[in-house]
């Protein structure tokens, strides 16, 4: 009697893809199988293992969750970025009801000091005002030639600067101030050749890159008009 060898067929394992590709081709597979559903295990890491129900319950739940806590700091910086542009309606009529240069930046820095920061400055491109000698506020000065030394490496093509300053950018930029932490920095003027608004903080960590520059940006385009009214353009 001859040997009958019978092909034995090759069952191709399942990898993921196949798996997943079947399931999005068949989405009624669940419904079909609804009896298969609950034996079926996940493994957990704290409960051994946790029925596939089990498991798409506590996905849900941690969604609702992160969607809640994203939802709660979505308002509360609502109410933060709120209170603070009421405080800016405000700096800006009292900046406009200033009746000299210096009275005007004194409130700006009352205004910083009232949000908890060291100060707030203003430094004027030299090339852009007219505030060469005998004019009272030649500090106010910068020549733009120095700061490109600073914003090309630091600033780039940025009209913002968040973050530390080293002890040669601080002489350059605030050598009048102490103890200053970090700072936010921006630029005034359409393609910011008009000077600048510095913030200062105690706190190294205060200001950093990343943060929100709307109340910058809104500041930067207010308070070139104001200064015109003490200093003349070049």
């Amino acid at each position: 009697m001859s040997n009958i060898e019978e092909p034995v067929a090759a069952v191709a394992e399942l990898d993921d893809e196949q798996v997943l590709s079947y399931l999005l081709q068949h989405p009624d597979f669940f419904i079909r199988n609804s009896r298969a559903v609950e034996p079926i295990r996940v493994p957990h890491p704290v409960r051994g293992s946790v029925s596939l129900v089990e498991w798409q319950m506590a996905r849900q739940r941690n969604r609702i969750q992160l969607l809640e806590e994203e939802i709660t700091l979505l308002m509360e910086q609502a109410a933060v970025n709120q209170s603070l542009f009421s405080r800016l309606i405000q700096l800006q009529a009292e900046l406009a009801e200033a009746s000299s240069l210096q009275e005007m930046l004194d409130r700006l820095h009352r205004w910083a000091r009232s949000l908890g920061l060291a100060g707030a400055h203003i430094r004027l491109f030299a090339d852009s005002w007219k505030i060469g000698a005998p004019s009272d506020f030649t500090h106010l000065g910068l020549a733009r030639t120095a700061f490109e030394s600073f914003r090309i490496p630091r600033m780039g093509e940025d009209n913002h600067f968040l973050g530390g300053l080293t002890g040669p950018e601080l002489l350059l930029l605030l050598p009048q101030a102490k103890q200053v932490g970090s700072v936010a920095l921006s630029l005034m003027g359409a393609q910011g050749e008009l000077g600048m608004v510095i913030f200062s903080s105690r706190d190294a960590q205060h200001y950093h890159p990343g943060m929100g520059t709307v109340l910058l940006d809104q500041l930067a385009r207010m308070l070139p008009g104001l200064l015109e009214r003490w200093i003349e353009r070049a």
